[in-house]
């Protein structure tokens, strides 16, 4: 096993040289690193809170108006950074292989922005919306002083289309993201600490069915014993010279 940030290993190169299939899992330490903070980070006003007393359907019939501020306050958090080299990274990665699946648990678009088609979103995309009374889709609401609760043309409540305590992870999503774990010949865990289930059980689902694991990760995490391979490190710094030797010896191959 591997423990260096600066150092890969050969067996990676040559893994991803002869994989057809390559599947990533991100969480929240690849947005950290363009300063998104944690869900539990303290954050002004809102240290008061706990996310559980804001992120859950009740407490949005209750007060949709807090947590509707609280999700602006997000979401402007969101828009007010950019994609990080480990971002770029991982979206130029889907143009060196044949199958290429991004599987995120973060909700700030980021993928996305990066350039990543078509990442499936298990928690959901905060800069989305939906009804919760005819479940019409929003790509954008609009939220003002005159209306702080976003209404529908049906007349529902407009909710974030993000994943709250108590709800279960779209089906789909799982699905898909679980058979991308099975035929993936890599598959990278970036920036999770490996506690937040079902999305935990992936790499240990892609290296049952024969996949080389590697974790990227500042620190070791719960799950580091499940890697063929663990690069210690932010994805920004590790990423890129992986890319740009894979790249190298696709070239002259």
């Amino acid at each position: 096993m591997n423990d260096s940030a600066s150092m890969y290993s050969e067996a990676l190169i040559t893994a991803l040289m002869n994989a057809d299939s390559v599947a990533v899992l991100t969480g929240a330490g690849v947005s950290a690193e363009s300063g998104v903070k944690t869900f539990r980070d303290p954050d002004g006003l809102w240290m008061k809170f706990k996310p559980e007393e804001l992120a859950n359907f009740d407490a949005f019939m209750r007060n949709p108006e807090l947590v509707w501020e609280w999700y602006n306050h997000r979401k402007e958090i969101a828009a007010s950074v950019k994609p990080n080299p480990g971002h770029y990274a991982i979206a130029e990665m889907e143009s060196l292989f044949k199958e290429f699946t991004l599987i995120t648990q973060n909700v700030d678009d980021l993928h996305r922005r990066a350039g990543t088609s078509n990442p499936i979103e298990l928690h959901g995309n905060i800069t989305r919306s939906f009804c919760i009374d005819c479940n019409k889709f929003y790509d954008k609401v609009e939220v003002s002083e005159q209306q702080k609760i976003p209404k529908c043309d049906c007349g529902g409540m407009i909710r974030p289309d993000v994943v709250w305590f108590g709800e279960m992870l779209p089906m789909n999503a799982i699905q898909t993201a679980t058979a991308a774990a099975q035929d993936a010949d890599v598959f990278f865990s970036i920036g999770t600490s490996g506690e937040v289930y079902p999305a935990a059980q992936l790499p240990g689902i892609a290296r049952q069915y024969g996949a080389y694991v590697v974790e990227v990760n500042p620190g070791k995490t719960s799950i580091s014993f499940q890697m063929n391979e663990c690069l210690l490190g932010p994805s920004g710094v590790v990423l890129p010279p992986i890319i740009e030797e894979l790249k190298r010896r696709k070239l002259s191959a």
